[in-house]
């Protein structure tokens, strides 16, 4: 479905900080795609957006700290930038880069939150989000996961006024849906003892598929990793997968009777 705009507190936008963005480039377009189109401004520094029947739904540019792993980042679309960087610090968060104008297109900020995981917001101007979600080879879900889920309710309610819903999945896990005016926006996976402990709470972006079983094995063919194989879930069947540079994302085909849901 194509978006013009975003409901303030829900997630609107993804990027990849790559260690090699001309591979991850040629990765994405063969996976989903998706044509990167680099911005032509010097000021970018290298961002490329993706789109996809000439719509933007993803970006990539250079890992700002080399050295550090490759990851998808989530966006939170606000009002004010600098006044929830505010909020966030106030709720015991940490800002990691202050608010800043990215060209005409909006201004943003990353913060990292008291459970360890780090989030952006951004504040559209020229720039909504992406433009295209919810069907094949889109953005279609967003998913913080961390180990202690009672401080992070805390943290995201003060921040971007969340309400939270959480479920049993079984054993000691629990899943909970963020929501903003009733509609769920996001989840929260709870990290239990079978996760590695090496593994830092995260978020993590979903990406629809209509076939998850063949995008796994087209992924595995271009250089990617399945790390989680697919698997079926309440809402439908999904899998966690590697890019060939390391970054960690997760597809998702939807059961037929939640599409447009």
């Amino acid at each position: 479905m194509e978006m013009t705009a975003y409901v303030p507190g829900t997630p609107c936008w993804i990027d990849l900080g790559s260690p090699d963005v001309e591979a991850s480039k040629s990765f994405y377009r063969d996976l989903f795609a998706w044509e990167p189109v680099a911005s032509p401004d010097h000021e970018a520094g290298g961002y490329t957006l993706f789109l996809l029947r000439g719509i933007p739904v993803a970006g990539v540019g250079p890992l700002p700290v080399p050295g550090v792993p490759p990851w998808w980042t989530t966006y939170i679309s606000v009002e004010d930038a600098e006044a929830a960087l505010e909020r966030a610090a106030a709720a015991g968060g940490t800002t990691i880069m202050a608010a800043t104008q990215v060209l005409d297109a909006g201004t943003m900020g990353v913060f990292q939150d008291t459970v360890g995981a780090t989030c952006a917001v951004w504040q559209p101007a020229a720039h909504a989000g992406c433009g295209l979600v919810n069907e094949q080879g889109t953005l279609c879900w967003n998913e913080l996961a961390c180990r202690e889920t009672g401080p992070a309710v805390d943290f995201y309610r003060e921040v971007f006024g969340w309400s939270a819903k959480t479920y049993p999945m079984g054993g000691a896990m629990t899943y909970t849906e963020f929501a903003v005016e009733g509609r769920a926006v996001a989840g929260m996976m709870q990290m239990t003892d079978e996760w590695p402990p090496e593994v830092p709470a995260h978020w993590m972006v979903y990406f629809a598929t209509d076939d998850v079983d063949a995008t796994c094995a087209r992924l595995t063919e271009l250089g990617g990793t399945v790390s989680v194989p697919p698997t079926e879930i309440e809402p439908g069947r999904f899998a966690v997968v590697n890019d060939p540079q390391g970054a960690v994302f997760s597809l998702l085909t939807m059961k037929a009777e939640l599409l447009g849901s």
